[in-house]
């Protein structure tokens, strides 16, 4: 096999965006694939694993897969990860692999905002904001289409004004209130689009940011990074110039294609437990059910394979955790087994 066809894949599934990255052995991105996770992150998993396999074929090798986000969990039961970490390690390990000397992450998604803080390559301190939505991609989104605009066009539009208007961004419901009525009173869209910026800005910064100590060099990573008008709002309120990289988008799934191939290359024999590009022709299911082993009544999810289960997570005192992880130890030996048999 061509070391070509050779990858370590970092998988990122959130709220609004499931990402997916090929890395080459020699660290370059061979592809990165941005879907929307529509509420359906198993099946979407699958199709972007579909996807992979008709970019690359299925004599490709995939030598490691790591898996980050808030459905990491998931991700990594579908996928069999070698590597399952938070979102903050995933972005920081992506940061610091592009520049070394970076020392300050600013991410803003669909859903969620953090921030990160390199000294010397490590993590020293963060904070993330998933209570209000005035300060990620989502708020963005609604005001570009109450005025009508794509989203598109929203940060080119902001960088035109000349006088952006001061609007209220601590929460998004007196902020669009606000940008109404300064279109009421005439302002023109690009000094509102611009004042929506700074706004965001500002509620970033006095949430997530608060107290930190920001310095450069600054990433800027996350959807939002593809806005010119959040990027220029940035920079003129920390004094600052503002980087984003290459594949901002995609980091965290970056991040976990890093963090799988430092898994792998320290595993004895090198063999990853990935389930294959055929993945997305398998039959996963996802069920729940309450526990009535105690007063606590834990919700517990199981996932399944072809009707054989995979993992179950959700109980407090592991009882359902622990059963599964035997069930799928017992599957393999049954499976090992019937191959030495045959």
């Amino acid at each position: 096999m061509l070391v070509d066809d050779k990858y370590f894949l970092g998988v990122d599934v959130g709220s609004v965006s499931t990402n997916m990255v090929l890395l080459r052995p020699d660290n370059t991105v061979k592809e990165a694939l941005y879907l929307r996770t529509q509420g359906r992150p198993m099946q979407i998993i699958q199709e972007g694993i579909k996807l992979l396999r008709s970019k690359i074929g299925k004599s490709a090798e995939i030598m490691g897969v790591g898996a980050t986000g808030s459905a990491r969990q998931l991700a990594a039961t579908l996928l069999g990860a070698d590597v399952v970490k938070n979102e903050i390690t995933a972005h920081a390990v992506a940061a610091s692999r592009v520049n070394p000397q970076v020392q300050t992450i600013l991410e803003i998604g669909g859903q969620d905002s953090k921030i990160i803080i390199l000294r010397d390559g490590v993590v020293s301190d963060f904070a993330m904001n998933t209570v209000c939505a005035a300060g990620t991609g989502s708020f963005l989104d609604q005001q570009a289409s109450r005025l009508g605009i794509k989203i598109e066009e929203f940060g080119p539009l902001a960088i035109e004004a000349k006088n952006p208007v001061r609007i209220a961004g601590r929460c998004s419901v007196f902020a669009e209130s606000d940008m109404i009525h300064k279109q009421q009173l005439g302002h023109s869209l690009p000094d509102i689009l611009a004042g929506l910026c700074q706004a965001m800005v500002r509620n970033y910064l006095n949430n997530v940011g608060k107290n930190k100590d920001i310095k450069g060099p600054i990433f800027f990573q996350g959807g939002v990074a593809a806005n010119p008008g959040i990027c220029k709002a940035f920079e003129e309120e920390l004094g600052q110039p503002i980087i984003v990289p290459e594949n901002y988008d995609v980091m965290g799934a970056l991040g976990a294609a890093y963090l799988a191939q430092e898994k792998v290359g320290s595993r004895p024999g090198n063999r990853t437990r990935f389930r294959g590009l055929d993945l997305g022709e398998t039959h996963f299911q996802a069920k729940s059910f309450d526990c009535t082993g105690c007063a606590n009544r834990c919700e517990v999810v199981e996932i399944t394979q072809d009707g054989r289960s995979l993992a179950r997570w959700g109980d407090r005192c592991g009882k359902w955790s622990v059963a599964g992880a035997a069930d799928t130890a017992i599957s393999g030996l049954e499976q090992k087994v019937e191959q030495r048999g045959a």
